[in-house]
């Protein structure tokens, strides 16, 4: 499915409904970030429709997808990225580090609400680590080679 959250606000499945616990830093960056959307209702007075959401309009109102994703594509040009990624690709890279970190593909698996570590494993994990190590070990032997032939 493209999106999980449905229009109602119910999520795609029951098992989707979880508490996780947030990284630290992703913590204190929601707490920052509800003092500036507390902010934002002031300034918007009025204005200011309160629909209890975590991310919003200055007014308070949902963000539409294509709103999110050039919000993304200004995010992802700042750091470097380019513009062709989407907010989607990060639950992958979410995937790929934590696999990349020793993490077990079981509690991967678990974190990101799939049923089996199938998905996990052949959709989401691309393993950053052996490709690089690989990359590098190959120029190691060309390298040693053409140092000989010199």
């Amino acid at each position: 499915m493209y999106r999980a959250v449905r229009a109602k606000g119910d999520t795609k499945t029951k098992r989707s409904r979880r508490a996780l616990k947030l990284p630290k830093k992703a913590a204190e960056a929601l707490r920052a970030h509800h003092r500036r959307q507390a902010v934002e209702r002031l300034q918007a007075g009025e204005k200011w429709q309160d629909h209890d959401l975590v991310f919003c309009r200055e007014d308070g109102t949902a963000l539409d997808r294509w709103q999110v994703r050039r919000e993304f594509q200004k995010i992802t040009m700042l750091a470097g990225l380019g513009e062709d990624w989407t907010p989607r690709e990060l639950r992958h890279s979410f995937v790929s580090i934590l696999s990349a970190h020793d993490v077990p593909v079981e509690d991967i698996s678990d974190l990101v609400g799939h049923v089996s570590t199938h998905v996990t494993e052949t959709a989401y994990r691309h393993e950053i680590r052996p490709a690089l190590t690989k990359g590098a070990q190959a120029m190691d032997n060309i390298l040693k080679r053409q140092s000989r032939s010199a």
